[in-house]
């Protein structure tokens, strides 16, 4: 694929680069000071989905994982565990790994699984590609360490967002696919597509002004943060369609067999996420305005919509490799993390927190019956 002048990340000229440094320095320390507020609280209160282990390997010093054993788990079992690799979102620049506790807690003991979640350092400092190099080593550590019960054969990565993105291009690293070898990714509400301007984005997804709370607005909540982010994260000069940044341009063989694509209708990322499970699924791809979902919202709050393909499908290839789409309605980006001040009212909080309970549930029979499956993982 030849690479035009357009498709490159620009310079913004020396004030915008000082404004937008200055503008993400204060971000993170913001962000950072309520998080060692949030982390001081918990050592003098340990909440209950806090996580088994907190480890750290020579390979990562300053960077900890954090380790989560079924609460069914018998420890003197000889058995190994399925184990997902998690990664954290934050636009690459902010979050921490403490952020999904409750959520690899409740994954962890729906499905019987060693969920382990990885850190990377953050943007600017620490630009595209470290971060996912970061999560490279990690999970190399995590995997040749023998003091963790994980089933070789059933390995998972995926990640919020960020995360997400992190997840697809972990995946594609070598080291990764001949040591690791994941049997499936599962992206949730990932940036997948760079070279799409942030104005084209917000125009792709739904707004409903008559839902309740942060889903009614008639602006993206990401639309001020993410342009910084991306400033952030992509260096001067950097192509937008390297598939290890935009891992919609990647070839299917580079990633596992079995992937799971999740998305959110109410978010500028969720076009780009339809996008690419359709290319992956070899559906006809949406195009430019072409809006996910659908205009009205749903008639059965606090449900998923699994018989329309706009909100679910799944297509499995000649070679027995699976694609999975899930579209979350009537959901705003990052609903099941958000708390509910953020939500803006109980019933968007409720109607978040039943979808993301109905999510984990699918997803882990997902991996259990399809990805993880005896004969699947033969024929891999």
């Amino acid at each position: 694929m030849a690479t035009t002048e357009s498709d490159l990340q620009p310079h913004p000229g020396l004030f915008a680069a000082s404004y937008k440094a200055i503008l993400i320095t204060l971000f993170q320390t913001i962000v950072g000071s309520i998080k060692y507020g949030e982390a001081l609280y918990h050592r003098l209160k340990k909440p209950p989905h806090s996580p088994d282990l907190v480890k750290t390997y020579e390979c990562r010093p300053s960077l900890s994982v954090r380790v989560f054993f079924p609460q069914s788990w018998d420890q003197e079992s000889p058995k190994n565990l399925p184990c997902f690799f998690n990664i954290h979102g934050g636009g690459f620049c902010v979050g921490s790994p403490v952020d999904d506790d409750p959520w690899n807690r409740a994954f962890s003991d729906m499905h019987h699984v060693l969920v382990v979640e990885l850190d990377y350092r953050k943007a600017p400092a620490h630009p595209f590609p470290t971060p996912m190099f970061d999560i490279q080593a990690l999970m190399l550590a995590v995997y040749k360490d023998e003091s963790l019960p994980i089933d070789k054969q059933r390995i998972a990565v995926g990640g919020f967002s960020a995360g997400g993105n992190l997840s697809m291009a972990v995946c594609q690293l070598p080291l990764v696919r001949e040591t690791v070898k994941p049997a499936a990714v599962v992206p949730m509400y990932p940036s997948l597509d760079q070279s799409v301007h942030a104005e084209d984005k917000i125009q792709n997804r739904q707004y409903k002004p008559t839902l309740p709370g942060m889903r009614g607005s008639p602006v993206d909540y990401l639309t001020r943060i993410s342009p910084l982010f991306r400033w952030s994260y992509i260096p001067y000069g950097q192509s937008l369609k390297d598939p290890l940044l935009s891992p919609i341009y990647a070839p299917r063989d580079t990633f596992p067999p079995n992937i799971f694509i999740m998305a959110c209708e109410l978010d500028q990322l969720s076009h780009e996420a339809w996008r690419m499970a359709c290319k992956l699924a070899h559906r006809p791809e949406p195009i430019q305005g072409q809006r996910v979902g659908q205009d009205t919202p749903s008639k059965t709050p606090g449900a998923l919509i699994l018989d329309d393909e706009r909100f679910a499908f799944e297509h499995v290839d000649d070679a027995g490799r699976k694609v999975r789409w899930l579209l979350v309605p009537d959901q705003v980006h990052g609903f099941d993390l958000l708390p509910e001040r953020m939500h803006g009212d109980a019933a968007s909080f409720k109607d978040a927190h039943t979808k993301k309970t109905e999510f984990q549930r699918i997803m882990g029979e997902w991996l259990h019956e399809k990805a993880w499956k005896p004969s699947n993982l033969d024929s891999a």
